[in-house]
């Protein structure tokens, strides 16, 4: 065997996952084993087990939330009667699961026919993509997850912003994101929150995504920010937008209403689903 073809071999056999090779229903099994063993799975611990990565695990867990065997939640998944997983995050019961997917329609009643989104990465965005896949749009995003879920949406034309990988959250930020932006302009970005706050505007968890929001700002008509109650008055790390650049927020009705009140004086059209 040639050198180069011995050292070919063995990059090749590094950049393999152990899982690379697993069938889907042997995925699917491993699954359900570790549920049964301990009544719940956080996606972290089946990425190391499986040898796959997140978006895979994500994919799993959907089909298996499809076919009636589990809950998913923000980070992991859990059968029914016991205690959902935790890493920390926050982890959405059932009524907030319910809140994102009316805040998420209401949201995309709103795009016009033919008019181009961008769709930020989020769990709550990610609400929109049900409705959005039977609508006739150009979206631009910059979330794995959202174009995966349009990928076979036939009047949907798709546009991914590459960029660094954030892999927990399979996004795509840093400056290769905001260069790609340069010769964009969208009609409305739809985008999340950690929180939203009268005096300290839109914010995030992530220093990172500072900038890259900042950036987004100067390449669209309107700001659409769609955010459960749990969100409304709360402060993140890191400011993306002000109150004032924030044309529309969707949120649910168990929003404070002294903050809604507040916001809406600022000038945000807060929309209560």
């Amino acid at each position: 065997m040639r050198p180069e073809m011995a050292l070919d071999e063995r990059a090749t056999r590094v950049m393999r996952h152990p899982g690379d090779d697993m069938l889907i229903p042997d995925r699917l099994q491993r699954i359900r084993a570790a549920l049964t063993e301990s009544g719940s799975v956080r996606i972290d611990d089946l990425v190391h087990s499986l040898g796959v990565s997140a978006w895979t695990v994500r994919r799993d867990l959907a089909e298996l939330e499809r076919q009636g065997e589990l809950r998913r939640t923000h980070g992991g998944a859990y059968l029914e009667g016991h205690t959902p997983p935790t890493n920390g995050a926050d982890v959405d019961d059932d009524a907030t699961r319910a809140a994102k997917l009316r805040i998420g329609a209401a949201a995309a009643a709103q795009l016009d026919d033919g008019s181009t989104v961008m769709v930020l990465a989020g769990s709550t965005t990610g609400a929109l993509v049900p409705v959005l896949a039977r609508r006739r749009l150009t979206v631009v995003t910059n979330g794995l997850e959202i174009a995966h879920g349009l990928r076979h949406a036939p009047d949907i034309s798709l546009v991914v912003v590459g960029g660094y990988l954030h892999r927990e959250q399979m996004t795509l930020l840093g400056p290769l994101s905001e260069a790609a932006m340069a010769d964009l302009h969208v009609d409305v970005i739809v985008a999340g929150a950690y929180g939203v706050h009268p005096q300290v505007g839109v914010t995030g968890a992530k220093i990172l995504q500072a900038g890259y929001h900042h950036s987004m700002l100067r390449h669209t008509d309107r700001l659409m920010v769609v955010a459960d109650s749990s969100k409304i008055g709360r402060r993140g790390p890191t400011v993306l937008a002000s109150a004032q650049d924030v044309g529309t927020l969707v949120t649910d009705t168990g929003a404070p209403g002294d903050t809604v009140d507040e916001l809406r004086a600022a000038g945000v059209d807060v929309q209560l689903v």
